[in-house]
């Protein structure tokens, strides 16, 4: 039997994307996750929540200290709020808990934790998903570069959400609702 060209470079090319596709499953098992007791700067009722909800936190790997949970002023100047990467079966979401108050945190960004892996070089795959506070300066420095919707009046902080080394969003509250701006490109 004599198979066509094109046959041949598709079945080549289905069971190269299969032996990939191996490599980033076993990496999404191995990012590190770590309980939110590892974290001892979060509000005691917001780490109890978060261990209630049975959120783990993904470690972006370019980082060596733990990471993607933050503190700012997210809803208004003056108030602290802290935002956290919660992980649970395999996707992440970020949550943040007003004031510090366990009770009704906004939930926002939901994504598979296999869409943040990249390739570090070699044979090693890494997460890459990093929150972190974005003030006004960094929210008018990426619109004026790069477009996108208008930020509004900025009187608070926004949280950037990122594929690190690829793309940003910055998350950003305002009228009871939460806007996507431009982040990094």
């Amino acid at each position: 039997m004599h198979l066509p060209r094109l046959a041949i470079s598709l079945i080549g090319i289905a069971a190269f994307g299969s032996a990939q596709e191996l490599d980033f499953q076993a990496a999404a098992r191995a990012i590190v996750r770590l309980p939110p007791s590892a974290f001892p700067v979060l509000p005691q009722a917001v780490r109890r929540e978060l261990q209630r909800r049975g959120c783990t936190i993904p470690q972006e790997a370019f980082s060596k200290h733990p990471n993607n949970v933050i503190s700012g002023q997210f809803a208004k100047p003056g108030q602290k709020d802290w935002a956290v990467l919660c992980s649970k079966n395999g996707a992440s979401s970020i949550l943040v808990f007003w004031n510090g108050s366990a009770s009704n945190p906004a939930e926002l960004a939901q994504g598979d934790d296999i869409n943040y892996l990249q390739g570090e070089g070699g044979d090693r795959i890494c997460y890459s998903r990093g929150i972190s506070a974005a003030g006004s300066d960094f929210i008018l420095e990426h619109y004026r570069a790069y477009g996108g919707p208008q930020p509004p009046a900025l009187d608070h902080q926004g949280i950037d959400d990122a594929f690190i080394e690829k793309a940003s969003v910055v998350q950003y509250f305002s009228a009871g609702r939460w806007l996507q701006l431009t982040g990094e490109d």
